[in-house]
């Protein structure tokens, strides 16, 4: 679920064309227990409309100040604050630290074209990273997906961060490349679950702590209504053209749990055509060795079946449904961070 909070580069785009002023702040670069991540974001309007964060509340104060007035002189800045230990404990940390925040007031110094094609890219679902030297002030957009980068990279005429924003967007990780600021725009993380089965229940749950937009498809009415799944997108028409429409990309996870060849074969069968970075079916040894069968003699290729994860989850041990939906999304986290 989308929340404001996600969409500071949107609101600064929109509170820009409403004649409303906007300043991006971002954090660039942390040293200790610093209260939010490289990559952080606060956008600020002229007359001191917030909204986001760069500190959890410890220096937000300041940058509003120094914000406005970068809307008077249309120059960016880079503020360092360094958090007391004090300081640190009113918002929850143990300790303090340093942050360096990047002012970027939008038309003046980021271009408003440059802002619209990124808010354009994060609309479509397109990876893409926005880079900005600290130093001479240069900034450009770099689009993905990380393949295409990594082979970019050995062109000469390639810009010489593509090999860098490929391995940062690969890792989700934000932050400092010698003097640029590398600030990576992936798409938000989807799991889509075949099957609203009782595992699916806590799957959703976790799925959503994580950060993932869950839909679940089961074309069942008894099984997929909303009384079992509150505020989670049901779809149920039948999961093949379920899941074709959704388009998986390589941001998504597909899960199938209904144990019905009916409707898992041919999911599973549209999941490994698809970009999908992961592929987790329910079933036993047994049940997966039929299923490897059925699907072998619907033409699957050898290396797609490979690709399945079966039986899904991680081997430990799981007994009841939120020990395996906990066991799903470990392995999910494993082949998203580590491949």
């Amino acid at each position: 679920m989308e929340h404001q909070h996600d969409r500071i580069a949107e609101l600064a785009l929109d509170w820009h064309r409403a004649g409303r002023g906007a300043v991006l702040a971002t954090v660039v670069e942390t040293w200790g227990s610093a209260p939010r991540q490289a990559g952080s974001q606060l956008v600020i309007d002229a007359g001191g409309a917030i909204m986001g964060s760069v500190s959890g509340g410890c220096v937000e104060g300041a940058v509003i100040v120094e914000a406005r007035e970068a809307l008077q002189d249309g120059r960016p800045r880079l503020l360092t604050f360094g958090v007391s230990d004090d300081t640190a404990f009113t918002v929850g940390l143990a300790c303090g630290g340093t942050i360096r925040i990047l002012l970027e007031p939008v038309g003046a110094a980021l271009p408003e074209q440059m802002l619209a094609d990124l808010v354009m890219a994060r609309a479509s679902r397109q990876p893409l990273a926005y880079v900005v030297n600290l130093t001479s002030w240069q900034r450009r957009l770099i689009s993905g997906p990380p393949d295409a980068l990594e082979k970019a990279a050995a062109d000469p005429l390639a810009h010489p961060l593509a090999g860098t924003v490929a391995a940062r967007m690969r890792a989700d990780a934000t932050g400092m490349a010698e003097d640029w600021f590398v600030s990576i725009h992936n798409p938000a993380l989807r799991m889509v679950i075949v099957g609203a089965v009782h595992i699916a229940q806590p799957l959703v749950l976790m799925a959503r702590a994580c950060g993932y937009d869950v839909t679940l498809i089961d074309p069942r009415e008894t099984f997929g209504s909303a009384a079992r799944f509150p505020d989670t997108p049901i779809l149920d028409s039948w999961p093949d053209e379920a899941l074709a429409a959704l388009a998986p990309d390589a941001r998504t996870a597909a899960v199938t749990l209904t144990h019905d060849p009916k409707l898992d074969d041919p999911a599973i069968r549209i999941a490994l055509g698809s970009d999908c970075f992961y592929l987790g079916c329910l079933g036993s040894s047994r049940t997966h060795a039929k299923r490897l069968e059925r699907l072998a003699a619907a033409g699957v290729t050898p290396a797609q079946i490979a690709r399945i994860h079966a039986p899904v989850g991680l081997d430990i041990g799981a007994k009841s449904p939120a020990e395996i939906a906990v066991s799903i999304m470990a392995q999910i986290t494993r082949v998203l961070r580590k491949g």
